[in-house]
């Protein structure tokens, strides 16, 4: 009753000449050298240079180059701030655990505990 396909059927992707692929791990260190980025982007402007030196060097060590250092400001208040350094750490963090990078995922933790106290205060201090 049906005609067996002869043809090799139009709907099948075919391999892109010259295209570059990536690993899975290659995806994972650029995504977590992007978000060690932005999170040292948001500690230089909060002026914790330790903490943005040693974000840095980790940026440096999955890039294979130093990163290029914010030099704009938001003027945004440091609570917010404090807010998206946390959940830019969080970010990193799973990436890192994701890619089994323990420093990485040591000083992401690091970071988020630092900013989750800073936010802590806060609350405190806007309480009474």
């Amino acid at each position: 009753m049906y005609e067996p396909i002869r043809t090799k059927s139009v709907h099948t992707m075919a391999e892109p000449a010259g295209y570059p692929h990536r690993s899975r791990e290659e995806e994972l260190d650029i995504q977590l050298a992007g978000h060690l980025s932005a999170l040292l982007a948001v500690t230089d402007e909060l002026a914790l240079d330790e903490a943005a030196e040693r974000v840095a060097a980790q940026i440096a060590r999955l890039r294979g180059t130093p990163p290029v250092r914010h030099a704009g400001l938001s003027r945004a208040e440091p609570q917010a701030l404090h807010q998206r350094a946390h959940t830019l750490a969080g970010r990193a963090l799973v990436v890192a655990a994701a890619r089994a990078d323990t420093t990485a995922a040591v000083l992401a933790a690091e970071r988020m505990d630092a900013h989750a106290a800073v936010l802590d205060a806060f609350r405190l201090v806007g309480a009474h």
